[in-house]
């Protein structure tokens, strides 16, 4: 333990990150600014081959902020998990996305233990960051990991620590986030609190790895819900004749108690509509139904068809010959990931009614149902065209006013139009 304490302290460890995706390639290229070694795996070609050309796939990674460790060989990327002979730390960072009927498929993070098994040796780390059910790092992982002989905890290290990464978000980056870290033993989440140490300011240790496992499903379970209740009262207010944005601004200047969420079109990404399905998973395999989580998953998952149907209402005809365009198809506001966006549901909903067009300045291209489209440039006399405009996701590049003064009809979804009083404008 002592000298893999001194290899970090020191910043001879070499550390290996499997999965280079939003989680893994920031990490990464963290640790490399902090002068560590860095191995970066990941299984596909392609996304390896953009990385040795120097050339970033991901929205909040410049080009630039990895090409001299590139170069330099501070940061060597690979699909050959060989290099984790080399390795004194592996942090695992593999997607883990839900199945039908809400069961987890751990099928990418089994695949990355096991070749991980095939070059643990005495002394090295193992960190999980991938989210998962409450249990997974000792029920699953620690035996996968301990077939060859050795022992967690005493051979080598485990620990669990969950990804924090909120991709769009410039002022809190990898770095900027607190970390949760949780060991199978206390020298195991030491160590795994050490190593992280290195890049990043503020650690929490918890007492094991089920507490950190549990920790990530309650932050995006707590998101989940809420989400799902706002977008619940959006419907009652709607049916009340109550404006649901005005009510909301109203209890945020109650100084306690009362956090804002705001309701839209749903959820998307991974985190958020697959994570608290696997507390919802595991806990059911201990007797508890968790209702909270899946009725606020429903809900959310509804949202889609709730505007189709507020769009039959405000159309007031058949959908025969109706025009639609919809602005915004990412799941977040400024950020290029099409993730269980519910954007493109709604999409998907409308075409199979009417003549449906979509604007985004982040995605100019998109397959729905193997059909191809391509986004519209957003003019006068193009938005004159369509009968309603939906504004279904914010983007801070958009021409609203344009798209106010040009449009029959706008259904606003996320309160751009806040302040604008024009009849034609209908809001969520």
């Amino acid at each position: 333990m002592k000298i893999l304490e001194q290899k970090i302290i020191s910043r001879k460890a070499k550390v290996a990150v499997i999965g280079l995706g939003y989680v893994g390639l920031p990490l990464a290229i963290s640790f490399a600014q902090k002068g560590f070694k860095v191995f970066g795996i990941d299984t596909s070609r392609q996304r390896i081959g953009r990385l040795q050309n120097c050339e970033s796939y991901i929205t909040d990674v410049k080009s630039k902020d990895f090409t001299g460790f590139i170069h330099r060989g501070r940061l060597c990327v690979s699909t050959d998990f060989d290099v984790l002979d080399q390795a004194d730390a592996i942090i695992i960072c593999v997607p883990t996305p839900i199945k039908h009927k809400y069961t987890p498929d751990i099928s990418y993070m089994v695949s990355a233990v096991r070749s991980v098994a095939k070059h643990l040796h005495r002394g090295m780390l193992v960190i999980l960051e991938s989210t998962t059910y409450p249990g997974t790092t000792e029920e699953l992982i620690q035996p996968e990991l301990e077939k060859n002989g050795l022992k967690a905890g005493h051979d080598f290290y485990l620990a669990f620590s969950p990804e924090r990464v909120d991709p769009g978000n410039k002022q809190f980056g990898v770095t900027q986030i607190p970390k949760v870290v949780g060991g199978i033993t206390q020298n195991c989440t030491r160590l795994a609190a050490l190593l992280y140490s290195q890049v990043i300011k503020h650690i929490h240790q918890v007492s094991s790895a089920k507490a950190a496992e549990m920790t990530k499903l309650l932050e995006n379970s707590f998101r989940i819900v809420n989400i799902g209740w706002i977008n619940e009262i959006a419907q009652a207010c709607h049916k009340m004749g109550v404006d649901v944005w005005e009510v909301i601004d109203a209890a945020e200047t109650k100084p306690f108690g009362f956090m804002p969420f705001y309701p839209g079109l749903g959820v998307g990404g991974h985190c958020i509509p697959e994570d608290p399905l696997y507390l919802y998973w595991k806990a059911k395999r201990y007797g508890f139904n968790s209702k909270f989580i899946k009725l606020a998953a429903d809900t959310n998952a509804h949202m889609p068809n709730y505007v189709v149907h507020r769009l039959e209402s405000l159309l007031s005809q058949s959908w025969s010959g109706v025009k639609i365009l919809v602005v915004g198809v990412t799941y977040k506001k400024d950020v290029k990931d099409l993730r269980k966006s519910p954007s493109v549901r709604l999409i998907e909903l409308l075409k199979s009614r009417t003549h449906v067009d979509y604007h985004d300045p982040l995605v100019p291209y998109l397959k729905i149902d193997g059909i191809d489209l391509q986004s519209v440039t957003l003019q006068a006399k193009t938005v004159k065209n369509y009968d309603c405009v939906v504004i279904a996701v914010d983007h801070t590049t958009v021409n609203y006013d344009l798209i106010r003064h040009n449009a029959r009809r706008i259904f606003d979804i996320r309160n751009v139009y806040k302040a604008c009083k024009d009849p034609k404008i209908e809001r969520l």
